[in-house]
């Protein structure tokens, strides 16, 4: 198995050390570098190519969510997990939208952190698109019509079948559940989400989620 290459970002010194412990009991897991903020991440993503940035959200100069922003226009793009005190809040949301693959709370269990860091390296999201809805519309933001305008356009250009697709991504179903759903193979459906991640213009499962759930806003305003 090929080594996952880690950067570290937050600006409390003992979770780093906390981060660094846990990920050094991993043989296939190599923290690259660490920084306490979202400008130094930029810089250190550059010098190191880490295959996964994992990112505190609040940091006093530039916080995680510009930062992850930041980091997924450059080419290559990081992996990108966020790291919250919290659940669920809006800076989660953010994050999400701003190319996240997903988020981990600071107290979850070292196992679970392992397995995520491996999971989202391998291209996957950590959040399921059905978490990512409820997020969404627990925090939905105000003065959004001309993103969700934008994100039923966006959907318009799809043929009738990566619609149906893009809904079940949405939704929260598995390829294998999709397969199911729409009489297809699990190796269509996985071609469908691939298509969809170059037509849709993004990074993962969640962000197809997130543009669904936007499209459906704009038809609910209609």
């Amino acid at each position: 198995m090929a080594t996952v290459k880690v950067l570290l970002v937050d600006d409390d010194a003992l979770v780093r050390a906390g981060l660094r412990l846990i990920l050094s009991s991993a043989d296939d897991i190599d923290v690259v570098g660490e920084t306490d903020d979202g400008a130094g991440a930029v810089v250190a993503v550059r010098q190191h190519r880490p295959d996964v940035v994992l990112m505190d959200i609040r940091m006093p100069r530039m916080d995680g969510i510009t930062a992850t922003a930041a980091l997924r226009a450059l080419d290559p793009a990081p992996q990108v997990v966020v790291l919250t005190t919290f659940q669920a809040d809006e800076h989660v949301v953010a994050a999400l939208r701003a190319g996240a693959s997903g988020f981990l709370v600071k107290d979850t269990p070292p196992g679970d952190i392992l397995s995520a860091i491996r999971l989202v390296a391998a291209g996957d999201a950590i959040v399921s698109p059905s978490v990512t809805r409820a997020l969404l519309s627990h925090f939905a933001p105000t003065g959004t019509s001309e993103r969700q305008h934008a994100a039923a356009q966006t959907l318009a250009t799809l043929t009738d079948r990566e619609r149906e697709v893009a809904t079940a991504v949405g939704a929260g179903a598995s390829n294998a559940e999709i397969a199911r759903m729409l009489f297809l193979s699990e190796a269509t459906v996985k071609a469908h989400v691939s298509r969809l991640l170059s037509r849709l213009g993004v990074s993962n499962r969640v962000q197809i989620a997130i543009l669904v759930h936007d499209a459906a806003q704009a038809g609910d305003r209609a």
